[in-house]
């Protein structure tokens, strides 16, 4: 990998976390009016389009795709991931995007504290100081003995913590599946789990809503693709640590064009748990050695 590459990635990355947090903007703003599920559901549906499109059109077709080992663990995936958005899209609408987002940062802390009893890997001590530091930040967020004990602050953690497994589950069954048969049952699963539910909870949407419905459409499936082509062309560990720049864009949106406010408080926690997470990406990479 050359170094130009991870250049492009990098900046490819920048990009990606852009059009997630514009996309998380929209998720607000709908699930503010209509149910989420349905809001989630109908994303899916393109999302789910777009994964069989994607899996047509590589080497082996949807058959190569559809492939896997792990059919009972794939699927699983996709209902967690289906799950995570809508505990997320609930958690912008109850705290805003600037709270949860500061809250969802800490996956990565999650990932390494629970990739020991998950997937056997060694946890040393620097990341579990990495991780016990990262937590602090939370707790400084989520003001202990006046939100820690909320329900609407509880919801982002959760989310947190089902992206983690998430993530961890997607490790494990790289091990023998595919990245296109993962991509693949991510969106089919989802869609397939939501469908139910979001239809009986189906309510009639306006049409200018329908608009912004199909821009949150377009954004996920670019969002998706973006990452793909990151992933293709620069090493995961080196444009990882951007992946945090989603936090930075969500913020900007929150304060400068939905009216949120950005607390002192909330700055802090969110800047000592990205500087954790960030320090224990790198652990990970110096582990892990060079490409």
């Amino acid at each position: 990998m050359t170094e130009q590459d991870t250049g492009k990635g990098i900046r490819l990355m920048v990009l990606t976390t852009m059009v997630f947090a514009s996309m998380d903007a929209i998720s607000r703003l709908l699930a503010t009016e209509y149910n989420t599920v349905m809001v989630v559901m109908i994303r899916y549906w393109f999302f789910a389009l777009f994964v069989v499109a994607m899996a047509s059109r590589a080497p082996g077709g949807l058959s190569a795709a559809v492939r896997t080992e792990r059919l009972g663990l794939q699927i699983f995936r996709g209902v967690l991931l289906a799950a995570e958005v809508c505990i997320m899209v609930l958690g912008f609408v109850l705290l805003g995007l600037v709270e949860a987002h500061a809250v969802l940062a800490s996956y990565p802390l999650l990932i390494a504290a629970l990739s020991g009893p998950v997937l056997g890997e060694k946890v040393g001590w620097r990341r579990w100081a990495a991780i016990a530091v990262g937590f602090v930040g939370i707790l400084v967020i989520l003001r202990p003995g006046i939100a820690v004990f909320s329900p609407a602050a509880l919801v982002p953690l959760a989310a947190a913590l089902a992206f983690a497994l998430y993530g961890l589950l997607t490790r494990y069954v790289g091990r023998t599946d595919s990245a296109a048969t993962s991509f693949f049952w991510t969106g089919v699963a989802g869609a397939a789990v939501l469908t139910p539910p979001g239809l009986w909870l189906w309510e009639p949407m306006a049409g200018q809503d329908w608009l912004w419905m199909a821009a949150l459409c377009v954004l996920a499936a670019a969002g998706h693709f973006f990452l793909i082509k990151v992933y293709e062309i620069a090493e995961a560990s080196a444009v990882q640590p951007f992946a945090y720049l989603q936090l930075v864009f969500a913020s900007m949106i929150g304060v400068f064009l939905l009216g949120e406010t950005l607390e002192p408080l909330t700055a802090l926690g969110a800047a000592i748990t990205v500087s954790a997470g960030v320090f224990t990406l790198a652990r990970n990479r110096t582990r892990a050695g060079p490409p």
